[in-house]
C-alpha cells in the first residue's frame, strides 16, 4: 500500500481550506484517510497552517510520500529539515545536540521572518487607513467649501430680494402718500 501525505479539500466554492491527511494513494482525494495531521488555510495572510509535526515526521520516517504542496508545507514548518537532521544523527554525521542547535537556529530565523511579515502587514493596513482618512478629510473639506459657497450665494440672493422688497415697499408706501397729498391740494 503506497501511503501519501496530501491535502483534502473542504470549504465552499472560491473559499477552500484543506486538511492535511495521510491516505492510501488509491483513495479518492476527499475520501477515506488513515490519519489527519493538521489543516491549511490559504485564505488568510499569511496562510494559516496547523500541523502535528511529530506525527508528520513519524509518517515520513516510515516512508509516506508527500504531495508537492504538502512537501512545501512540511518544508515551511521544518518537518523535512528535522527529518534530514535525524538522518544525519542516525548516520553519525552529527550529534543530537548539534542537530537540535541547527533546528533551533532555523526555527528562530523562521519565526523572525513570520513576525516581520505580520508587522509589515499591520503597518501597511495602518498606512492605508491613514491615507483613506486623509482622502476623506480632503473630500469633506471640498464638500464643505461647496456648501459654504452655495450658502453664501443663497444669502446674497436673499439679501438682494429683501432689498428689492424693501425698496418696493418704500415705493408703494410713497405712492399712496403722494396720491393722498394731491387730492388735498385740489
Amino acid at each position: 500500500m503506497a501511503v501519501k501525505i496530501r491535502l483534502q479539500r473542504h470549504g465552499k466554492k472560491n473559499f477552500a481550506f484543506f486538511h492535511i491527511v495521510v491516505a492510501d494513494s488509491h483513495a479518492p482525494r476527499d475520501g477515506r484517510f488513515i490519519e489527519q495531521l493538521g489543516s491549511y488555510n490559504p485564505n488568510t495572510n499569511p496562510a494559516t497552517i496547523v500541523l502535528n509535526s511529530e506525527r508528520a515526521l513519524a509518517w515520513l520516517k516510515v516512508g509516506a510520500q508527500p504531495s508537492l504542496v504538502c512537501r512545501r508545507i512540511l518544508s515551511y514548518e521544518g518537518v523535512l529539515l528535522r527529518n534530514h537532521l535525524d538522518g544525519g544523527v542516525a548516520k553519525g554525521a552529527l550529534t543530537q545536540e548539534q542537530a537540535d542547535a541547527k533546528w533551533n537556529e532555523w526555527k528562530a530565523q523562521r519565526d523572525a521572518k513570520i513576525d516581520s511579515k505580520k508587522s509589515s502587514l499591520v503597518k501597511e493596513a495602518a498606512e492605508k487607513k491613514r491615507a483613506a482618512k486623509a482622502e476623506e478629510v480632503k473630500v469633506n473639506e471640498a464638500r464643505a467649501e461647496a456648501i459654504a459657497k452655495k450658502a453664501a450665494q443663497l444669502a446674497e440672493k436673499e439679501a438682494e430680494a429683501a432689498a428689492e422688497a424693501t425698496e418696493e415697499a418704500a415705493e408703494a408706501a410713497a405712492e399712496p402718500a403722494a396720491e393722498a397729498e394731491t387730492p388735498a391740494e385740489a
